[in-house]
């Protein structure tokens, strides 16, 4: 059995392309034997004819050879880039694995990249999070992480630690000689700043996670205002039921769409009423709960109704949601206009009709979901991240206090916990089932 490893790199399907990898020390042998060329010389593109262990044809491909240690995962890597479709891939790949290869595990490629030290795990939480991305915004982000901009943060934020922390342990060593009495000085003004950058880097992690993941928009309303409507034409195609029975929708609807360069997950909610149907009311209660979990949120009124207490409190309820998004829209501005439209001069309403379509709306939406992404803030890609600076930032909050009362071995032991969990990003000093846990959440070829 060889130590090497084989998957299908591309996505399922009938395509043009398919390309099969193999990464190991057997992976050389394993592309003369398919190919039944004696040389292959690295990084060199051939035509060439595949053939299983029965020696029959398979299929006339791409055949790249990428010698260790200049390829991905740092050992020898053999591409091959059949005619797409699953079956000749699989046939590759049946052949590869009898021939003593064994089928990769997801992530097992970036594993093998990250424990060769080809790339750290910022780089690897990337690649996983790039494949997935779910706006233009978010692969500029991620490419940046490819680049190294957060390995980059990590080394000086621990350098910064590390130079204080050397400066404790100079003091403890020598503290019947004269140290500049500006020292204790000093370090407090680089944890505080280094705190804040933390601070700001996080607050601005927590607020764009939606480029990565997806934003999370709900459309809210009291019955009857027309969400279903909406979501229907933003969809091009009737997903919800629409009535003019109030309380037809009675639980969240919820699907994928395209908005400009991001892809959002759009939520149709139940109307928000005093409800006495149980059922009304337990839909209710999930639209309240899609609102909490809006990155978000869409209020939609009647401008052919008059405001009243069911509108009133879905104002109340958006402004007590200060730190989401929401975008205030008056429907139905196709029909006479009784709605008393002073009750939301605050928020700025955009008016919209079904009949006449909704482009102002997503106009707006598209505008608010580009602000969001604009910025040049570092940003966390992954909860792992957000909680290693959470804690560095604890830790350097803990050891301030020793500091400034003399106390520097508590000082440099709250410090070196700081250096663990920031340090952690991108080399963290977790076991190896650690490791295999994270990388498995990459899909497979990767």
């Amino acid at each position: 059995m060889h130590h090497s490893i084989a998957a299908i790199a591309t996505a399922s399907g009938v395509s043009s392309i398919s390309i099969i990898r193999v990464s190991g020390d057997g992976a050389l042998e394993i592309a003369r034997k398919l190919s039944k060329r004696e040389s292959l010389a690295p990084r060199h593109a051939y035509l060439t004819s595949l053939y299983n262990t029965k020696d029959e044809l398979i299929d006339q491909a791409i055949l790249i050879y990428f010698a260790a240690p200049n390829s991905f995962t740092g050992e020898d890597i053999v591409e091959f880039q059949c005619h797409g479709g699953m079956i000749v891939a699989q046939e590759i790949l049946d052949t590869v694995v009898n021939y003593g290869v064994s089928l990769a595990q997801p992530g097992e490629f970036s594993k093998r990249a990250f424990l060769n030290g080809k790339i750290d795990l910022t780089e690897a939480e990337a690649i996983a999070k790039l494949i997935e991305a779910k706006s233009v915004d978010a692969a500029k982000i991620l490419a940046k992480q490819l680049k190294g901009q957060l390995r980059d943060f990590v080394e000086e934020s621990r350098e910064a630690l590390l130079r204080a922390l050397a400066y404790s342990e100079v003091m403890i060593d020598y503290a019947e000689e004269d140290i500049p009495e500006d020292i204790m000085d000093n370090i407090l003004e680089q944890l505080d700043g280094l705190s804040m950058q933390i601070e700001k880097i996080v607050d601005a992690s927590h607020r764009r996670r939606g480029l990565i993941e997806g934003f999370k928009v709900a459309i809210i309303g009291k019955p009857n205002v027309g969400k279903s409507s909406l979501l229907n034409a933003l969809l091009s195609y009737e997903r919800a039921i629409v009535s003019d029975i109030a309380g037809t929708t009675r639980d969240t609807i919820e699907e994928q769409i395209r908005i400009g360069s991001h892809i959002i997950r759009l939520v149709d909610t139940a109307g928000i009423r005093e409800a006495q149907d149980t059922i009304e009311k337990i839909g209710i209660e999930r639209s309240l709960s899609s609102v909490e979990e809006a990155d978000v949120i869409i209020a939609l009124f009647d401008g052919s109704r008059p405001f009243d207490e069911e509108d009133d409190k879905i104002v109340s309820l958006i402004e007590s949601l200060e730190e989401k998004h929401c975008i205030v829209a008056i429907n139905k501005s196709d029909l006479e206009q009784i709605f008393d439209r002073t009750m939301l001069s605050d928020f700025g309403p955009v008016e919209v009709s079904a009949k006449k379509g909704f482009v102002r709306l997503t106009q707006k939406l598209e505008q608010l979901l580009d602000s969001i992404g604009e910025g040049e803030e570092l940003m966390l890609i992954s909860a792992r991240q957000i909680s290693a600076v959470s804690l560095a930032k604890i830790a350097i909050q803990e050891a301030k206090v020793p500091l400034i009362n003399g106390e520097l071995e508590f000082f440099s032991y709250h410090l070196q916990e700081a250096v663990k969990a920031i340090s952690s990003i991108s080399k963290p000093y977790d076991s190896e089932e650690i490791l295999d846990k994270m990388f498995g959440e990459f899909c497979l070829g990767k």
